[in-house]
């Protein structure tokens, strides 16, 4: 498949093939097992299988079902190991691959946006992509000025097909949930949807990635590249080469592993305070490593890429979340639980035990009571296992809170992250980060205040 498909009936047909495909291959399991083989052996092929049309279909696919994919696959690390290998490989394949569009629908698109003598923009142009995403492809070329560039150009019916897969995900999303325990596939799907019209839009992504580069332009950590051209369907910034995280992930060394943890938390809490945008893409295929950090070439920084879905946040992260953080490790249950209910945390129509909620929040949170923390699939794996226990209190009280719309990208983000870092097998000094950039985490000290006063 090389071309986007768009027509309705052949998107809905491939996507249905996914539950039926499962539900198959659990028949042809059994039917295994009934003539002797191994269960075991039967089990881990069967998921191979899955992992297997998973990453086809989403992938041929592109659009909402590739996009889903990619949101899926930061929380691989909460999978149970034996059923995480086989979707470990498929769904690392979507962050960095997906066939690609013909080149006479790259330079008709190219022509369009750029003009009938878009070639003369260019001293190189690459015909094939280096890279697909879930609505467009990047192209390596030559900008006429010298300089290195990406050309980001997506696919014709990208939106049409963004939100068909999505609703169609969506009616499908009780057989998707086994994939991720403990998680609730369809608001993901439904949050998806809400950004699809700031995704297609390459002048939105431009604006905020542009607020990125200029921000972090001589910071020693972080690297954004600048936006050269922007016109509809077309976004041209500027190239950085560096190592895929998804290749840390799989092959790096641990001080490689512990530096991406440590830059990825940095700029997750950093890029607020300093932009008032909130990165809301985190998954591996958006990050690089590359050399040339504070320490000199053999140091690290993080290269950020794709800003296309971001969160708007004025005032950085809510102060909220700092406080009801910083309450939550010191013990204050009766604080913390008013905070939340304030929030929207807890309907009104609703009450819970303080001390219970604390007992909730106290393990999720284990990372930033620490000095250094080491993020693992394993802890990542008994959270979920936690929520995700029908016999667990976790579970019973997560199913009363209410998570408030403002909040929810946030809180996407944060998950997201984490399971990137739980899939690094990073350790990070997260408090760090927190006391520099988190607002509210860090107590306001009296005497500012009146410092501020004596000045007024």
């Amino acid at each position: 498949m090389s071309d986007l498909p768009r027509k309705a009936v052949t998107r809905t047909a491939k996507l249905a093939a996914l539950p039926l495909g499962i539900a198959g291959r659990a028949t042809w399991g059994f039917g295994k097992r009934i003539v002797g083989e191994s269960a075991e052996l039967v089990g881990r092929e069967l998921q191979q299988r899955t992992a297997d049309q998973l990453f086809k279909v989403l992938g041929e696919l592109k659009g909402g079902a590739m996009k889903f994919g990619q949101a899926l696959s930061v929380f691989e690390s909460a999978l149970p190991e034996e059923v995480a290998g086989p979707y470990r490989a498929a769904l690392t394949k979507l962050q960095e691959a997906a066939p690609p569009m013909p080149t006479r629908t790259v330079h008709a698109v190219l022509e369009e946006r750029l003009g009938e003598g878009w070639h003369e923009l260019f001293l190189e142009f690459e015909d094939k992509p280096a890279a697909a995403a879930s609505i467009g492809q990047v192209h390596r070329g030559v900008w006429h000025d010298g300089r290195e560039v990406a050309v980001k150009v997506q696919y014709p019916g990208a939106g049409e097909a963004l939100l068909s897969d999505l609703n169609q995900l969506s009616r499908f999303s009780r057989l998707l949930g086994p994939l991720i325990p403990g998680m609730d596939i369809k608001p993901l799907i439904t949050e998806l949807k809400d950004r699809v019209s700031e995704e297609l839009d390459y002048g939105l992504e431009a604006q905020a990635q542009q607020a990125h580069a200029e921000e972090f332009a001589d910071d020693p950590d972080v690297v954004v590249p600048q936006v050269v051209h922007q016109s509809d369907q077309v976004l041209i910034t500027e190239w950085i080469d560096g190592i895929p995280m998804s290749e840390i992930i799989a092959d790096g060394s641990q001080e490689q592993r512990d530096r991406a943890g440590q830059l990825l938390a940095r700029f997750l809490f950093s890029g607020p305070a300093r932009t008032g945008l909130l990165h809301a893409d985190p998954h591996p295929g958006n990050f690089r490593l590359l050399p040339g950090g504070p320490e000199g070439e053999d140091d690290w920084r993080l290269g950020v890429l794709d800003f296309g879905t971001v969160d708007r946040l004025p005032g950085g992260l809510p102060a909220t979340i700092g406080e009801s953080l910083r309450m939550t490790l010191d013990g204050e249950a009766e604080t913390v639980y008013e905070l939340l209910c304030e929030e929207g945390f807890v309907k009104e129509s609703i009450e819970l035990d303080p001390d219970a909620v604390l007992d909730y929040l106290l393990p999720i949170i284990e990372p930033a009571e620490v000095e250094e923390f080491t993020f693992s699939r394993g802890w990542m794996r008994s959270q979920a296992a936690r929520i995700a226990d029908p016999r667990s209190p976790a579970y019973q009280l997560a199913k009363q809170l209410n998570l408030p719309p403002s909040y929810l990208l946030i809180h996407r983000v944060t998950l997201s992250t984490i399971g990137v870092l739980c899939q690094l097998g990073a350790t990070v000094r997260l408090r760090e980060e927190l006391e520099e950039w988190l607002p509210g985490f860090v107590p306001e000290d009296p005497a500012d205040g009146e410092e501020a006063v004596a000045e007024a």
